[in-house]
């Protein structure tokens, strides 16, 4: 049984995607709603497959182009062999395909979401998180079942299928990073594409609508109105997911790779699993977590059909946390089951230590810990009725400025608890069990990525359909029934933001130790002057980038404001509802726009670390002082993406809590304050500067360093550890070892 148990997070995988096709069937079979209300999901649905389309044509040209840079490294460097391209490319297309899987189920199931809401709060609440859950689902299980069924393939070619040596398996994996390369890839324009794109429509139509025209949000009278839904599907549901996706694959492989120099630290020793159960436990706790992740999401309802926002998120914290504990059990199981009872491990300038797998399981909790408190802290600095988001209110009343200060103080002080609560994972999973406790405490907060993107998917979902219920003019309760689900959304999209970031942290510090080991340096030396220059320069890099993507959805914004100020000119009879506004002019600005401007982000986040690496190098540097700048550019782009991600992505959502606290009424200066006010206006233009940093440089920062990390993995053996001149050493080594033995027998044998 055990020599079969390398299959079984491919038999989770399928289970997860056979029961994704179900839930996917069962939402499809419900009531789509009247005439009115198919007619604008039909302009959403056309809209994001319309981007979907256009992006993944430019993409393709990448993928060609980094495929063909990929060969001529493999072709160059011995031990990296061809195989990394096949990987790239199934990496990028298994990335893709599960973005399409999500954006088609989200906006096919928003129509029905506001349809079920004309009846039933719970019913509505039931469709929302089932579109959700196929996207949960799809990205998990193509996640696992992509790298899984590589890592089998690759085993196999270079190793027969059965243990051969360290260095066979490093090979193994050093190709299969490859797959997570190009996940990574294209969640990177997914993310910083789809950000620009929804962020363009969303402050294009709040800047003319609600601040110039005085309209509702959603208003069919809106020019943007369209491409403002669509863009809620393109960011937060294909961009989150590509993330998520790549933080899923990334953090398995880096612990893979922890785990394969764990053995080499303990030496071979095959409990049943062909010696290789460090290797394998990360992606089985994967599998694992597929099958707890559909547990969880069958948890998730409510009864009544006047329940609030308070019963709706319980019942998604229940699946949540139901969750997380049953991965605790089953991931105790499997580390009992899978490795020694202690095994000696070799912590960087500690020597080496005997570690218990009581230890190793302690560093899993670990992870799960941060990944349900994260979003506690991320909630207490976004969620409505909170201290810091009642401040913001209250700076609203004396005009934009002093929102923004609030605003910015907001995100800046949230990057406290958030740190040290990452800090404090590091130091506890690596005090406990090296990087390896480090990678599998990413891993096992990993696990139950189906069900937090189930939780996060259904905000878009529910948004979607509180805005087809106002362009179709429903009853307003259909409204008010889908504000408590979008209230609930976005709350679970904040968190949903601060679970990215966690998972981003510790999967980059796993890659970074990957990427130690791969090259063979002993550390990273700052005192020496080019790796504290690139460590500086890494710093930089978040910056750059995050004001890259500022600028380009100001750009792509102010064209869209000018459109819709042109169609409310030059239309006759908008504002009357007499006149349908032209929305395709809309749609087509944000995604020429969010196409053009996402290349230069994505250029330097895939070009600067090689010519850090390249560069030097054709000028003759050392190789290990090049792995040491490269190393300490990484750790500059870690720390400083980290950070900026916290900052800005709490900013952005505390601002857009501050503006909904007006929606909903909210006490000011002792007088109950709400919609139209002065202070509301100046509450909508701090969500206006807060929508790009919560949407688009904010998230971006996650697969920033994920990729920067990658990158410098796959580059590694370019840089040192095992080439064919550490071979040719060893074997030289080997030699001469032999004639001293030689010379030793020889009088031996004649006396």
């Amino acid at each position: 049984m055990k020599s079969l148990f390398i299959y079984m997070p491919i038999v989770a995988a399928i289970i997860g995607l056979l029961y994704m096709l179900m839930k996917k069937s069962w939402v499809m079979k419900q009531d789509a709603g009247d005439g009115k209300m198919k007619e604008i999901s039909d302009y959403i649905y056309e809209g994001a497959l319309a981007f979907l389309k256009a992006e993944y044509k430019l993409l393709s040209i990448f993928v060609i182009a980094v495929s063909i840079a990929l060969a001529a490294v493999s072709y160059i460097v011995p031990t990296t062999h061809i195989l990394i391209v096949v990987a790239f490319i199934f990496g990028a297309l298994f990335s893709a395909f599960a973005g399409n899987i999500g954006m088609k189920i989200a906006t096919k199931t928003n129509v029905r979401t506001t349809q079920a809401a004309r009846t039933s709060l719970p019913k509505a609440l039931k469709i929302s998180f089932g579109g959700g859950t196929v996207m949960g689902l799809g990205v998990a299980g193509l996640a696992v079942l992509g790298l899984t069924g590589f890592f089998i393939i690759f085993y196999r070619y270079f190793m027969n299928g059965e243990w051969t040596s360290a260095e066979d398996m490093t090979i193994v994996l050093e190709t299969l990073a490859g797959f997570s390369l190009g996940a990574e890839s294209i969640a990177l324009f997914a993310r910083v594409g789809g950000g620009i794109y929804t962020k363009a429509a969303d402050v294009g139509a709040d800047l003319v609508g609600k601040v110039e025209a005085g309209i509702p949000e959603d208003d069919p009278r809106n020019p943007a109105t369209i491409a403002d839904n669509v863009g809620d599907n393109v960011g937060d549901v294909a961009g989150m997911g590509a993330d998520l996706f790549g933080s899923y694959v990334a953090t398995v492989l880096a612990a893979m790779v922890l785990g394969n120099y764990v053995i080499i630290d303990n030496g071979f020793y095959d409990n049943g699993f062909g010696g290789i159960g460090p290797i394998l436990l990360p992606v089985a706790i994967a599998g694992v977590g597929i099958i707890i992740s559909m547990i969880g999401t069958m948890l998730v309802s409510i009864k009544s059909n006047d329940a609030k926002e308070k019963e709706v998120m319980g019942a998604l914290n229940i699946g949540n946390w139901v969750s997380i504990v049953l991965v605790a059990i089953f991931s105790y199981i499997l580390i009992m089951w899978m490795l020694p009872e202690s095994m000696n491990m070799n912590f960087f300038g500690e020597g080496s230590k005997d570690i218990s797998s009581l230890r190793i399981f302690g560093a899993a909790v670990i992870g799960l810990i941060v990944g349900g408190v994260i979003s506690s802290v991320t909630e207490y600095y976004t969620g409505l009725g909170k201290k810091p988001i009642l401040k913001i209110v209250q700076q609203s009343s004396t005009g934009a400025g002093t929102n923004i200060i609030a605003g910015l103080a907001t995100g800046m002080i949230s990057t406290f608890p958030t740190v040290l609560l990452f800090a404090g994972a590091i130091w506890g999973s690596y005090a406990l069990a090296g990087f390896y406790g480090v990678a599998l405490s990413a891993s096992a907060m990993m696990a139950t990525t189906a069900m937090q993107l189930a939780i996060d998917a259904f905000g878009p979902i529910a948004d979607n359909a509180g805005g087809i219920a106002e362009m179709s003019e429903q009853d307003p309760i259909v409204r008010e029934r889908t504000d408590i689900l979008d209230s609930v959304g976005n709350t679970t999209a904040a968190t949903g933001k601060g679970f990215a970031i966690a998972s981003a942290a510790l999967t980059s510090l796993a890659l970074f130790a990957a990427y130690v080991t791969f090259t063979g340096i002993e550390g990273i030396n700052i005192f020496k002057a080019p790796v504290l220059a690139m460590l500086f320069v890494g710093g930089m890099v978040p910056v750059v980038f995050s004001a890259l993507a500022m600028n380009a959805v100001g750009r792509a914004a102010m064209e869209m404001v000018q459109e819709v100020r042109r169609q409310f000119k030059e239309i006759p009879g908008i504002m009357k509802g007499k006149a349908k506004p032209e929305y395709d002019k809309c749609v087509d600005i944000s995604t020429k726009a969010s196409l053009k401007q996402m290349m230069l982000p994505g250029i330097l986040t895939i070009g600067l670390p090689l010519v850090i690496a390249f560069l030097p190098l054709a000028f003759g540097m050392q190789k290990e002082i090049i792995a040491e700048m490269l190393g300490g550019y990484m750790a500059g782009v870690t720390v400083s993406g980290v950070l900026w991600a916290i900052f800005q992505n709490n900013a952005g959502g505390a601002w857009d809590n501050a503006k909904k606290s007006f929606e909903a009424g909210v006490m000011v200066d002792g007088e109950m304050t709400y919609k139209g006010s002065d202070a509301h206006k100046a509450a909508v233009t701090g969500d206006t500067v807060g929508d790009p940093f919560k949407d688009t440089s904010g998230p971006s920062m996650n697969i920033l360093i994920k990729l920067t990390c990658l990158i410098g993995l796959v580059v590694a053996p370019i840089l040192g550890g095992h080439t064919s001149e550490d071979h040719s050493t060893t074997n030289n080594i080997e030699k001469s070892i032999s004639i001293d033995l030689d010379d030793e027998i020889n009088p031996l044998e004649e006396v």
